[in-house]
């Protein structure tokens, strides 16, 4: 008789203290858990091999928590995966654009309510697989800077055609999915413009402070 396999599940956060917590409490829940520190070093761990769910911190240096989910959905949709920030109370209130099938807020939430989660989420995968795959996800793409009349633009790629284009945009308001026409083919692109990112832009304050050190409090 074959023995079942254990459910696998990868934890991404870039703190070690959080990343560790979280891995040892799953682990001692029957689950084979491994970590990655950022969204680049996850990516490289999905090309060897696919968890059954991924745990991702929002938060995350280099690629955010966001842009990372974005990507796990186009080329993963088999895998499920659990958004965690210790920024936001509840998932309802997430902003915009989050791809994710479930939120856990850190510091807010008790482990039974992960195990619980985590459990769900693991049993429904097929189900959530299907439902993923009817729907493509929307490429997080950074604001690139403005054009010579002074006006904000992005460059999108068709994920069809992979063919690239300008687009203006007309405002800076919460980070929603939207979705516009290539302009070389019939296809209809999905798209949500981070606005804390700008490819041309000067330095924000924002991005001051992580260099220094300050960054929002992350708790378990």
């Amino acid at each position: 008789m074959s023995i079942p396999l254990k459910p696998q599940v990868l934890v991404v956060d870039d703190d070690p203290s959080i990343r560790t917590s979280i891995a040892m409490l799953l682990a001692a829940a029957g689950y084979v858990v491994n970590t990655a520190k950022n969204g680049f070093d996850a990516l490289l761990q999905l090309r060897k091999t696919l968890p059954d769910l991924i745990v991702s911190e929002l938060n995350l240096p280099e690629m955010s928590g966001f842009e990372f989910l974005s990507v796990v959905r186009r080329r993963f949709p088999q895998v499920s995966v659990l958004a965690m920030s210790g920024g936001y109370e509840q998932g309802d209130i997430l902003p915009g654009g989050v791809i994710a099938d479930g939120f856990y807020a850190k510091g807010r939430s008790k482990p039974q309510d992960l195990y619980d989660m985590v459990s769900d989420l693991i049993c429904r995968s097929a189900e959530r697989a299907r439902a993923h795959r009817k729907e493509p996800a929307p490429v997080w793409i950074p604001r690139n800077g403005k054009d010579s009349n002074g006006i904000p633009y992005v460059v999108l790629t068709c994920t069809e055609c992979l063919r690239s284009f300008p687009l203006s945009v007309t405002g800076e308001g919460l980070q929603t999915i939207q979705e516009t026409s290539c302009l070389f083919c019939p296809s209809q692109v999905r798209y949500i413009i981070d606005f804390s990112r700008a490819v041309n832009s000067p330095t924000k304050p924002a991005a001051k402070a992580a260099t220094t050190g300050a960054r929002p409090s992350r708790e378990l």
